[in-house]
């Protein structure tokens, strides 16, 4: 079935809700963590470089998942994210197992499939990205 409103639908679903979980991912290393408290964090799980790190990944957490959320620049964004996800899989969670109460990589590797899915299949119609580079004509074209 090759339904195009359906197929925009699901990648809205998809976007906004990946989207929002970045962007909460990021407003509570910002808010609740405070950033400080993110470096200290870090550098217990023994991420490298965590003074620079965390505030790199909140930011990236929080404005990626608004931009996701708004579909603009969506496919760089959602590269970046995966990649994220992909660090947070391999430096933190792949040793504590699959469930996330045990501190495993769970919620990583869905939310990282997630971004790479959207990364692969674009932020749909229903998106800035669209919006501002649809054309088919266009250079920015590949971000729609």
């Amino acid at each position: 079935m090759n339904n195009p409103a359906l197929i925009t639908t699901a990648r809205t679903i998809l976007r906004v809700v990946v989207g929002f979980l970045f962007a909460a991912h990021g407003w509570q290393k910002y808010n609740e963590w405070t950033i400080a408290g993110t470096t200290a964090a870090f550098g217990e799980m023994g991420i490298p470089l965590a003074d620079v790190a965390a505030p790199v990944i909140a930011t990236l957490e929080l404005v990626g998942g608004i931009a996701l959320i708004l579909g603009f620049l969506t496919r760089p964004v959602a590269v970046l994210l995966t990649l994220d996800m992909l660090g947070a899989l391999v430096l933190v969670h792949l040793s504590a197992g699959v469930f996330v109460a045990n501190g495993g990589y769970e919620l990583v590797l869905l939310l990282g499939t997630a971004a790479l899915t959207l990364a692969l299949v674009g932020p749909g119609r229903a998106s800035a990205d669209h919006a501002l580079f649809g054309r088919r004509n266009s250079k920015m074209s590949v971000l729609a």
